[in-house]
C-alpha cells in the first residue's frame, strides 16, 4: 500500500471517530479549517507551487 494510501484510511478513520464523538458542526469545522489553516501557513512561492501542481494534475 502506498503512503497516500495509508494517510487517506488513516484520515477516514480519524473523521469517523471524530463524527462518533463531536457534534456535527465541529467535525465540519475540523475538516476545513485544518486544510485552510495549512495552507495560509506556506509563504506565497510555496502557495504558488501548490497551485501550479494542482492545476497540472486536473489537466491530465
Amino acid at each position: 500500500m502506498s503512503t497516500q494510501a495509508k494517510v487517506a484510511v488513516g484520515g477516514v478513520a480519524v473523521g469517523l471517530l471524530l463524527l462518533i464523538w463531536l457534534p456535527l458542526w465541529a467535525v465540519l469545522l475540523i475538516v476545513v479549517g485544518v486544510p485552510v489553516v495549512a495552507y495560509l501557513a506556506l509563504d506565497p512561492s510555496q502557495r504558488r507551487r501548490v497551485r501550479r501542481v494542482s492545476r497540472r494534475e486536473l489537466g491530465r
